[in-house]
């Protein structure tokens, strides 16, 4: 069993920045790929931003150049800095982990607010 715990939430101003962090328990941390996703009130759940087991990343076109995602698989940790948030950022965050074999994992969420 996986448990993923995220951390870093909060609120910030438009412009500011926050760094959310994913640490995951287990072995599979290093096989997997983890992936950032957020839900707006009202809306869907949506990808973020992801990162493959080999590094390889991919992010929505709504946050290209302004959030990174990276990882340490030493720590089994994932994590998504994000700069220059806009209030349409404002969202409840949650990690996700797909490993190689079986269904997924996802955390319980953390708060991001942006506003002023």
């Amino acid at each position: 069993q996986v448990q993923l715990v995220e951390s870093g939430g909060g609120l910030v101003q438009p412009g500011g920045s926050l760094r959310l962090s994913c640490a995951a328990s287990g072995r599979i941390f290093s096989s997997s790929a983890m992936g950032w996703f957020r839900q707006a009130p009202g809306k869907q759940r949506e990808l973020v931003a992801s990162i493959a087991s080999g590094g390889r990343t991919n992010y929505a076109d709504s946050v290209k150049g302004r959030f990174t995602i990276s990882r340490d698989n030493a720590k089994n940790t994932v994590y998504l800095q994000m700069n220059s948030l806009k209030p349409e950022d404002t969202a409840v965050y949650y990690c996700h982990l797909a490993p190689w074999s079986g269904p997924p994992f996802w955390g319980q969420g953390t708060q991001v607010t942006v506003s002023s």
